[in-house]
């Protein structure tokens, strides 16, 4: 009985000690939600952005678990945050002066950058001093940096511009070591996404569309670099970078400084005394501090417009899935249910789709697709589309149903191909001596068979089924642009286009950044566009996710969490660790045979910033811990 007692004794006393942690967790938590919010009062300083990070179109939620078990929790910024952000800070006599951080930028798509470099710009033109800050500049950050007034660089640091491209893997070699056979069902020729899975290298028709690709984004590029900074030696850079690297000693950040790339060479402190002159210093701050102003509390600040008419405004962002996903991935039935659920309580004049998607799941492309013509169809309200960085496959998809659709010069967008993935793997059992055998009663017992192989029946049908889809997707263009379907396959084919010749093509209408899409939309409802303002048809970030977001926010002002700022060798391990642990993703999904029909341009991915799941991630730690990598 004593035993017993104890043991009694014992769980009584876990169970009061759970509660007492659950209910102490619970009472700091809410204390750090409601101690975290921002402050609107602003006082005078320097406005910092730090771009720690990349740059998305609609942030993925916070992971809980990495946050308060210390792991490093990557920022993700609100392109139009960022950009709201600065046209605020243009005329506010409050902001002496605009510091861009960018020791720790992860990029972000082409149109993107250039949208935050128009920006930081628009400051400039202003009068306002914009000094950008970094150790390493590549491509990306220097797109929106050249547009500063100011570009530091740690004397220890450098430019590394490499242009659009790089390597891809390939996995048909591995896939016949292992005896996976990938049963591949497409149409187009240019539907590049399955080829890791098909072949050991791109093919031709792959190739050459990528070079034309990725030469228009580059030639936009330069020529935005070129306008920013019309002395800087960029195409000297470009073409001759060892030439004059050694010619001043291998000193890359001295080569940069003569090149006139940059404006100053010098560490953080020697760059907080050039803002404390602008600024003001921070008294009984260390050297170097300077006053400044937090970004989370300058947007707290200046919240988005509420008056007039309401134009709502719904994001498709990230992979296209089917069913229910969080912010940075695109679930039809999330995105569906936002947008119907949007209609029926709000009085929206019109509507704006915000697509910035590589596609994905065609059932969920279609969902999504239905839920927009209901807008269009039943509610009687005009719809424009704005395509962001990327709008691709199952992103033009969901385009279709737009009366105007905007893009941007260096916005990707096309692919417009279907394609399916099945793995059997009767070979890897034979590997092993193992077989399978069994009864059929039809063609179709059994399949697909993953254990002896698909039939020439069901793979019939896969492929007409495909075939079908993409004549409904060329359908679909073909009526929304009002072009002949056989002139929808010539330009389809799975090619992927850049912004300008997509007009050219006429798969999309005009040129113009999201507020351009409102205010149009605005005209088409017969409103003016100075009366309107945005909804977004967005999931309120629960409290859990403000509290991790203050939290992490809080440690990046204080200089803690994140990546550390590194040189080029360090950045490139770190790059290149984001894009096998994205490609590993990508060989798992397609693989596994679960995402169905797919519309998607899984070749895009390599254009913007490396956005990897926390799945991935654990799959890479787990081969790199495995094979001692």
């Amino acid at each position: 009985m004593k035993l017993v007692r104890g043991a009694w004794k014992l769980l009584v006393g876990i169970k009061d000690a759970l509660v007492l942690l659950a209910m102490l967790l619970f009472f700091g938590m809410l204390f750090a939600l409601l101690s975290s919010r921002p402050n609107t009062r602003i006082t005078d300083g320097a406005l910092v952005l730090d771009l720690s990070g990349s740059i998305v179109e609609q942030p993925a939620e916070a992971d809980p678990v990495a946050a308060f078990s210390g792991q490093k929790l990557t920022q993700q910024l609100r392109l139009r945050d960022v950009v709201r952000a600065l046209d605020a800070a243009k005329d506010d006599a409050r902001v002496k002066a605009v510091v861009l951080d960018m020791d720790r930028f992860a990029g972000g798509y082409p149109a993107t950058l250039a949208e935050v470099g128009d920006a930081v710009a628009r400051v400039r033109a202003g009068g306002k001093p914009v000094l950008a800050y970094a150790t390493l500049y590549t491509d990306g950050a220097y797109r929106i940096a050249s547009n500063a007034s100011e570009i530091w660089q740690n004397p220890f640091g450098g430019t590394m511009f490499r242009g659009p491209g790089g390597s891809q893997l390939y996995y048909k070699g591995l896939i016949d070591k292992l005896g996976v056979n990938a049963h591949v069902y497409r149409v187009g020729e240019f539907k590049s996404a399955v080829e890791p899975f098909t072949r050991a290298d791109q093919s031709e028709p792959a190739r050459a569309a990528n070079q034309a690709l990725y030469g228009a984004i580059f030639d936009q590029w330069r020529s935005a670099i070129t306008k920013a900074r019309p002395k800087a030696q960029i195409d000297a850079f470009l073409t001759r970078p060892v030439e004059l690297v050694q010619a001043v000693g291998g000193d890359v950040a001295q080569a940069n400084l003569r090149g006139g790339l940059v404006d100053h060479l010098g560490d953080r402190i020697a760059f907080g005394q050039r803002v404390a002159k602008l600024a003001g210093a921070e008294a009984g701050k260390a050297i170097g501090s300077f006053r400044t102003i937090g970004y989370a509390n300058w947007l707290a600040a200046h919240p988005v417009p509420r008056g007039g008419d309401a134009v709502g405004v719904i994001t498709v962002a990230g992979e296209i899935v089917d069913g229910q996903a969080g912010p940075g991935t695109a679930g039809g039935d999330t995105i569906a249910g936002l947008l119907l659920d949007g209609l029926a309580k709000r009085n929206l004049k019109a509507l704006v789709v915000r697509v910035d998607s590589p596609g994905g799941s065609v059932l969920a492309s279609e969902r999504i697709r239905q839920a927009i013509l209901q807008a269009k169809n039943v509610n009687k309200i005009p719809v424009v589309v704005s395509m962001g960085g990327l709008a691709a496959s199952g992103g033009y998809w969901v385009s279709t149903p737009g009366d105007v659709v905007f893009a941007e010069p260096n916005t990707i967008t096309g692919s417009i191909g279907v394609f399916g993935v099945i793995p059997t793997f009767e070979n890897t059992l034979a590997k092993v001596g193992v077989s399978a055998d069994g009864v059929a009663t039809t063609p179709l017992t059994g399949q697909p068979d993953v254990l002896r192989g698909t039939s020439p029946a069901f793979d019939a049908i896969m492929q007409g089924g495909v075939e079908d889809i993409y004549r409904r997707f060329t359908g679909l263009v073909a009526q929304s642009r009002k072009l002949p379907q056989a002139r929808v396959d010539q330009i389809g084919q799975g090619r992927v286009w850049d912004g300008g010749t997509a007009r050219q093509l006429k798969l999309v209408d005009r040129f113009g950044n999201l507020d351009d899409a409102v205010a149009e939309a605005a005209k088409r409802a017969k409103l003016d566009p100075a009366k309107v303002h945005a909804v977004y048809l967005d999931k309120e970030p629960s409290a859990l996710d403000q509290l991790i977001r203050s939290y992490a926010e809080r440690n990046r002002e204080e200089g803690e969490g994140g990546e550390a700022a590194t040189d080029l060798i360090g950045h490139v391990a770190r790059e290149q660790r984001g894009m096998l642990t994205q490609a590993l993703g990508d060989a798992r999904r397609m693989l596994s045979g679960r995402a169905g029909v797919q519309a998607r341009c899984l070749e895009c991915a390599g254009m913007g910033p490396v956005a990897a799941s926390a799945d991935d991630a654990s799959l890479f730690d787990l081969i790199v811990a495995r094979f001692g990598l």
